[in-house]
């Protein structure tokens, strides 16, 4: 006989006890959080992914925007979409600020703050064109199989991923640190490219194949510089305070100068310094800094030749 009654056609799975204990735990949770009885939303990941492919298009509309665009409509396709984009992201914004003030509703100064993290942003996008123009020629250049940047643009996830990156960045350095961290998991989940929205990244930024990547809240990445798949520029070790909880914020990931290389699989921890126009070998594991000019490689595996089988 099975387990769960049937009762006219119906199973009985418990549902009222099931609904009771979750709820026990979601307001004991909440209480444990933030002492909130009902916490303000947080801004949703569905509508700032659909927030970023506009973003998108709008940067790059001849090649990510709609496909009957001729050139007497791109201005306005730019504009229309614009006003709607940021009208909705400055939404996800004040979901932001009213979460972390505690507040729902109609909340003025969230709301002014909101708007004018908004219009920074969009007076920013210009530049963040700029930056993604560098980083698709360099990807361009450094990698033979590319045909032409307009196969860079729309097929490399690295370019997808820095795309979102810079996107990211700005919001994180105007005071929306949750909405950026949203959309660099947007990236994360489509590219398997894991960048922090504070790192700091320069022009010409190529990431080759991608998969595996990872780089820290505080690294810092010059110009000209090219990573492989699998690299991580991580913590090598996380602070504690006099409580025993997780110092924030401190700068404990890597410096990576300009016209630096590094291969697949290397892996570079902690607030060290990789020199200017250094190159990190596939798997490598760097916990110091290295000169400039530096050429870092395993050390060469032992190997030995047994003649006939001798030795085995």
């Amino acid at each position: 006989m099975n387990d769960i009654t049937h009762l006219n056609g119906k199973y009985d799975w418990g549902i009222d006890t099931l609904v009771a204990q979750l709820r026990d735990l979601r307001v004991q949770s909440l209480e444990t959080r933030s002492r909130r009885d009902k916490p303000p939303k947080l801004p949703s990941r569905k509508e700032l992914q659909i927030i970023l492919e506009g973003l998108s298009a709008v940067l790059f509309p001849n090649r990510l925007g709609l496909p009957d665009l001729n050139d007497e409509g791109i201005d306005y396709f730019v504009g229309h979409t614009l006003e709607t984009l940021l009208r909705e992201l400055y939404k996800q914004i004040r979901r932001e600020l009213q979460f972390i003030s505690g507040h729902e509703g109609v909340d003025k100064v969230a709301n002014e703050q909101a708007i004018s993290i908004a219009r920074q942003f969009a007076a920013r996008l210009p530049t963040v064109r700029a930056l993604v123009d560098t980083d698709i020629q360099a990807a361009f250049e450094g990698d033979p199989a590319a045909r032409s940047p307009d196969e860079v643009l729309v097929c490399y996830p690295g370019i997808t991923a820095i795309i979102h990156h810079r996107l990211a960045h700005i919001l994180y350095q105007l005071g929306a640190p949750l909405v950026a961290r949203v959309i660099a998991e947007v990236a994360h989940s489509a590219t398997g490219i894991d960048i922090h929205p504070g790192a700091q990244i320069g022009e010409s930024f190529f990431i080759d194949h991608g998969t595996g990547v990872v780089i820290g809240e505080t690294a810092v990445i010059g110009r000209h510089v090219r990573v492989y798949q699998a690299v991580t520029l991580g913590a090598k070790r996380f602070e504690k305070d006099d409580n025993g909880l997780l110092v924030k914020g401190n700068a404990r990931h890597p410096i990576v100068e300009d016209d630096v290389v590094i291969y697949a699989g290397a892996t570079i921890l902690g607030r060290i310094t990789i020199g200017h126009g250094s190159t990190i070998g596939g798997n490598v594991w760097l916990t110091h800094s290295v000169a400039p000019g530096s050429n870092i490689t395993q050390a060469y595996a032992r190997s030995e030749l047994f003649h006939g089988g001798a030795g085995i």
